[in-house]
């Protein structure tokens, strides 16, 4: 194996040509392929199995249009290895940094987290540590996750953090209940604990308050 192969995810074509440009400059790292969304790369990942030239690491993007999402994908590439196919780390590379992204990005499997602003040499550097198996994030993902171990506030749980996406997307408790496969009373009870640990009293200021803490996106 001559380098780290590199399976580019992204639904944007100019960045992906960007981001070819970009790695094409660093020593011992080369773009294997390229795919627009999560179930592009998961075809790619079983064609370049095939031909066994298997990809040393996936970089990925959260959000790809009307796609296969990145959290979905890094999932299911995962699981691959349970069924004796190739299951390369993913590092996940984005513009979002919600509490709500990260440990999504997290509980699929990512093994490292950047921002798409991030200097190249960080993403280099992202690049080799992630391949090498070991877990990369950026410093203000670091910085976010610290701070809610570290936070004096009682920190959301991801199910909580789930929940709150799906409030602000104007869902009542049935709904939310049906998505997420629990009961309507589970649901107000995760509320009574969402509104207690953000100081709030209505559904209505959590989603103001959650969103002026960067734990979920703007509805």
């Amino acid at each position: 194996m001559n380098g780290i192969r590199v399976l580019l995810v992204d639904d944007h074509p100019v960045v992906r040509a960007g981001l070819r440009a970009m790695l094409a400059d660093f020593d011992g790292i080369s773009v294997s392929a390229e795919a627009s969304d999560g179930a592009a790369a998961l075809r790619e990942l079983d064609r370049l199995d095939a031909l066994r030239e298997p990809v040393d690491l996936v970089l990925m993007d959260l959000q790809m249009g009307t796609g296969m999402d990145g959290v979905t994908a890094t999932a299911r590439i995962a699981g691959r290895a349970a069924e004796g196919k190739t299951a390369p780390p993913v590092l996940i590379l984005t513009t979002y940094d919600t509490d709500a992204d990260i440990l999504a990005a997290v509980e699929a499997g990512a093994s490292g987290y950047m921002l798409k602003d991030a200097p190249p040499e960080q993403i280099r550097e992202a690049v080799l540590t992630a391949a090498a198996g070991r877990t990369a994030l950026a410093p203000e993902v670091a910085a976010r996750l610290m701070g809610r171990i570290r936070s004096p506030q009682p920190a959301l749980s991801a199910r909580e953090v789930e929940l709150l996406e799906l409030l602000a997307t104007g869902m009542g408790n049935r709904a939310i209940a049906r998505q997420l496969f629990i009961s309507e009373a589970t649901v107000k009870t995760h509320l009574v604990h969402i509104y207690a640990k953000l100081g709030v009293e209505n559904r209505t200021a959590a989603i103001a308050e959650a969103v002026k803490r960067r734990i979920i996106r703007t509805p």
